[in-house]
């Protein structure tokens, strides 16, 4: 109505208290998400080290067992396993006279973890076969040469210890402990194998000619020893008899005949009677 009281009155409508509010934790809930999308945290496991690449050059830190974080996009973490491993690798060589040897060489290992970003940088992941298993193949070939193949067998502890200590010389190098050295298995020829069964069934009977030999030897001592036994209580004997021993076994013999005599006379052919004489004792 023109010329009324509400005239000039303008009514003003309220905005909402809670607009801001809403709006900011929008925010927070995207920059978790987006947080999360990053992944700024990395988790180094039991055994584990991190090497931490920056647009892919190796850092010189390295990251040990736990949670870190990290500069997202601009920073990578490879993760090294420093627990201890097994390899296993077959070698072939020759003896110092010259035989054929084919042999199975198992290590247990692990890398120094101070050094895991050195290894990542100068080997990579596949340092078994690019440093270990070269390795092995040439500390057998230097140790086997310096043996022949029956030391090989027979001193196959020194063998294993020699192996070692080439092993750990070649890999400190590279930052690679050996913790230890077995040999898993010697194989060699089938004639050297045939020649080795022969030398041993040879000494085998040759040991046991030496046994008879000794055991016809002390047989032979024992007889000789018996015989001289005899020959002395024999002549023993003879030094002991006397004419009264002798009488003295007559009376003896005379005696036990009587004790077996049953009373009845012996048929004879002829007119002799026999006559037991049990009167003389002298």
């Amino acid at each position: 109505m023109p010329g009324g009281i509400f005239d000039g009155f303008e009514p003003k409508i309220q905005k909402p208290v809670f607009k801001k509010s809403y709006l900011f934790i929008i925010l927070i809930i995207i920059g978790f998400f987006v947080l999360l999308a990053i992944n700024p945290f990395v988790t180094i496991g039991a055994g584990e080290r991190g090497v931490v690449l920056n647009f892919g050059a190796v850092q010189p830190m390295v990251l040990s067992e736990g949670i870190h974080v990290v500069i997202p996009v601009v920073q990578k973490v490879v993760k090294m396993d420093v627990k201890v491993h097994k390899a296993q690798t077959n070698a072939e060589a020759s003896s110092r006279d010259l035989q054929e040897v084919t042999t199975v060489i198992a290590i247990n290992y692990h890398i120094l973890p101070d050094k895991a970003n050195m290894i990542y940088q100068s080997i990579g992941m596949s340092y078994k076969e690019r440093v270990i298993d070269p390795a092995i193949q040439e500390v057998v070939k230097a140790v086997a040469a310096t043996y022949t193949a029956e030391e090989l067998i027979t001193k196959r502890p020194i063998v294993s210890s020699a192996m070692k200590d080439g092993l750990m010389e070649r890999l400190h190098k590279h930052f690679i402990i050996v913790d230890e050295v077995s040999i898993v298995n010697f194989a060699f020829s089938k004639l050297f194998m045939e020649a080795i069964e022969s030398k041993q069934t040879a000494e085998q009977l040759a040991l046991k000619a030496a046994r008879d030999l000794d055991r016809i030897k002390i047989e032979a001592e024992q007889k000789i020893t018996q015989a001289k036994a005899e020959a002395e209580a024999l002549r023993l004997q003879k030094e002991n008899i006397s004419p009264d021993l002798i009488k003295l076994r007559r009376i003896e013999a005379t005696m036990k005949a009587i004790d077996k005599w049953n009373g009845i006379m012996p048929k004879v052919t002829t007119q002799t009677m026999p006559f037991i004489d049990a009167t003389n004792t002298e």
